[in-house]
């Protein structure tokens, strides 16, 4: 980690956010508009890279409504192959780099049959369907506890706060609980219809590892989903990746003023 955060600061002239954004698919394109310092994964030492079409995999350092921010352009997913401490390692350095609050997004299927593909969704709690957890092996005291408590990871104030900044904005946002399996297939009709009684509102393959990984390093914790296609067996179309960045495109525009409003009022 030292190396890590070594390099970061020697590329960034010591920057110190206190704002941390995942952009998830097809949202990078924030991190574009207001880039003062730009790093390729790939050139970041002891970091994965991001081998995901629509995934720039850059660290962005930026400034939006007077707040200094990073923002992943692209995650780590554990379909890559990466076990999870490789997935998550990206959060303990935005943690070490001085963040306090992290805003998590992700593109995801509706399981909820009333929510609709360009939906934005709070999330306000996950389940872990992956089959693993980032937190296994050895604990390091230095980031939290070894059985941390998961019942507030989505702290209630700060989704008033969220769904406050879509009120300004006259953004109708859906608030649910977001599943997250292994991937890269797409879930089968009886997965969603087990995923829908377990009472999952969303599905996809990723945030629910960083935000455990952020619950127990402390951080404040947000998040979003872009409702991008309907899930397997709720609607009659076949699911494809070109079509989770078409929707994600369609969103973009009311993704982007909602997260810049949120830095606003944190």
């Amino acid at each position: 980690m030292e190396n890590t955060i070594k390099f970061i600061n020697q590329q960034t002239d010591n920057f110190k956010p206190e704002i941390g954004i995942v952009l998830g698919s097809g949202l990078g394109e924030l991190a574009d508009e207001f880039c003062i310092y730009g790093i390729n994964y790939s050139d970041i030492p002891n970091f994965a890279r991001s081998t995901v079409h629509g995934h720039k995999g850059k660290l962005i350092f930026a400034e939006i409504n007077n707040k200094k921010v990073v923002m992943m352009q692209g995650r780590i997913h554990y379909y890559e192959g990466h076990p999870l401490n490789i997935v998550t390692y990206s959060i303990k350095v935005l943690k070490n780099l001085g963040i306090k609050t992290l805003i998590l997004t992700n593109a995801a299927g509706a399981v909820n049959p009333n929510f609709k593909p360009a939906d934005l969704m709070l999330i306000k709690d996950h389940i872990n369907f992956m089959g693993a957890n980032p937190l296994v092996g050895p604990n390091d005291e230095n980031y939290g506890v070894r059985f941390p408590d998961m019942s507030d990871i989505y702290k209630k104030e700060l989704r008033k706060l969220v769904k406050e900044c879509a009120k300004n904005l006259n953004i109708d946002l859906q608030e649910g609980v977001y599943l997250a399996t292994s991937g890269p297939s797409y879930e089968t009709p009886a997965e969603i219809k087990m995923f829908g009684l377990m009472g999952a509102d969303a599905v996809g393959m990723s945030t629910v590892p960083e935000a455990i990984v952020a619950n127990y390093c402390g951080l404040n914790t947000i998040g979003i989903s872009c409702i991008t296609n309907h899930a397997a067996g709720v609607s009659e179309t076949s699911l494809s990746h070109q079509e989770v960045i078409e929707s994600a495109n369609l969103a973009k525009s009311k993704f982007k003023g909602l997260i810049k409003e949120i830095i606003k009022n944190l």
